[in-house]
This record gives C-alpha cells, structure tokens and sequence, in this order.
C-alpha cells in the first residue's frame, strides 16, 4: 500500500505549485530522517548510501599561491579603478573560500525511495524531476545528477561514492527517464582547478 506524502510535506500556497525539494522542516542534519524506519515514510527504500556532501581535492602550496596571487590581482585592480566595493567583495571572497576548503565534509545519507531521492535533509520527488543522467569516470566523476523542474538551479549531483552505477540506472530508470547531459561550465572548472 503506497503511502501519501502529502501528509508529510508543507502544502504549496498555491494548489498548481508543488515544491521542487521537499525540506524537512525544523529538523537538524542530525535528527532529519536518518533511521531506515524514517525514511520509510516517505516511500518503500530501494537502495541507500552514504558519501561526503561534497569531493576533496588535495591540494598544494603551488595551488594557493596561484589563488592567491589572482585575487591580489583582481583586489588591486579593482583599488586602481576606484572600485572599492569590488575590492571588498573579492577579500570576503578570498576569506569565505579559504574557510569552505580547510573544512571537512560531512557524511550525508542517500536514499532512493519509490517517491524520490532523499539527499540528507532534502527529497527530490520524480513527479519534480524531469530527467537523470550518470556521469561516471572512475577516479574523477561519480555522480547523479538530477535535471529538476526548478528554474534557478535545475540541476542536482548527488555523488555515487562506492556505489554501482548500472545498479544506480537501472534503479531509476523505471520511475524517470534517462537523458544524456554535459557537463556544465562549473563542472569543468570544479574538475580543472580543483575547488
């Protein structure tokens, strides 16, 4: 007997909206459905894992001198042009990205229900998603990714870790279908310099 998310998950204002991620309102990462029994709520579980929120790339001193060389850069052109604002925003920049990179990621379980992906705190309904595609190049990519119905971040990753990708596809194919996508500018520029 299939259960109804509805009771579940906040109501839309308007009765055509649906929400494209479903959060799970006042609840930590810590208490959001991490036990299998919770999870089940939201539809029968078909495969579960767990991955880093995001990949770690090493690093070198090299990388951060280059780094930091470029934002001095930018910083002293922007002091040049009298632009201080964009001086500013860049030193925020520079701070806010050293601090994101000496931090760990953290463990987030992933589920695939007969709903939808739970991706940690989020759930990610098929009738919201429009289509998947696996990239995998073992060593370098290992992800799903999610073209969603929303308009200003369609495109969800989830990364596979260890998981079997033929596995993963054949999972999904019976609830969205599978269209061929390329990687994305970000992609590219995550994967060549290593952010």
């Amino acid at each position: 007997m299939p259960i109804d998310l509805r009771q579940f998950i906040e109501k839309p204002k308007d009765k055509r909206e649906r929400p494209i991620v479903q959060r799970f309102q006042n609840q930590t990462p810590e208490e959001a459905p991490q036990e299998e029994s919770d999870r089940e709520k939201y539809g029968k579980i078909l495969h579960q894992w767990e991955a880093p929120e995001f990949e770690v790339y090493e690093k070198s001193n090299r990388w951060y001198i280059i780094a930091g060389i470029f934002l001095l850069a930018i910083i002293t052109y922007a002091m040049l042009t009298n632009g201080p604002i964009m001086a500013i925003t860049f030193i925020l920049v520079g701070i806010v990205g050293y601090v994101h990179l000496q931090k760990d990621p953290s463990i987030v379980t992933f589920t695939i229900t007969s709903q939808g992906i739970i991706a940690g705190k989020d759930m990610y309904l098929f009738d919201n998603i429009n289509s998947f595609w696996i990239f995998y190049e073992p060593n370098h990519m290992e992800t799903i990714s999610l073209h969603t119905k929303a308009a200003m971040f369609p495109f969800v990753h989830i990364p596979l870790q260890d998981e079997d990708p033929v596995y993963i596809r054949e999972m999904l194919l019976p609830y969205v279908q599978e269209i061929k996508q390329e990687p994305s500018m970000v992609d590219t520029i995550e994967k060549v310099f290593h952010i």
